[in-house]
């Protein structure tokens, strides 16, 4: 669940990823997709943007970073990260599709921002493991 403070008031931290996300929905809409819920929480972790892209259904990792000094956006999305985005999608499509249904195909892409708004969509960033 995402921190706010007692008075309600967001951090200017969490304002920033809050446009970031919005600009990721935005990018994702005018190019087609729809959105189709976001910010999905489970114990597993948190699904920042899920939306349909064709008959694909793509979980969306946005990522905001001020510089590449670590790596940029992109690879902060690290081998634990990629384990909880797994388990919580696993969760979503059982909690939304359940026993029987047909799964529609998947990915997981990522989103990377800036304080100017998108800079890089990469689809299909990682598989499902194991």
């Amino acid at each position: 669940m995402k921190a706010v403070r007692a008075s309600g008031v967001r951090t200017p931290k969490q304002r920033a990823g809050d446009a970031a996300e919005q600009a990721a929905c935005a990018h994702l809409a005018a190019h087609g997709c729809r959105i189709v819920a976001r910010n999905v929480r489970y114990r597993e972790g948190e699904l920042d943007v899920i939306a349909l892209d064709g008959g694909v259904l793509a979980f969306v990792e946005v990522r905001l970073r001020s510089g590449t000094r670590f790596g940029g956006a992109g690879a902060s999305v690290d081998a634990f990260k990629r384990k909880r985005l797994v388990r919580a999608a696993q969760h979503y499509l059982v909690e939304r599709y359940g026993a029987g249904k047909k799964l529609p195909p998947c990915r997981f892409d990522v989103i990377t921002a800036d304080a100017n708004g998108v800079t890089e969509w990469i689809r299909d960033a990682f598989a499902a493991e194991g």
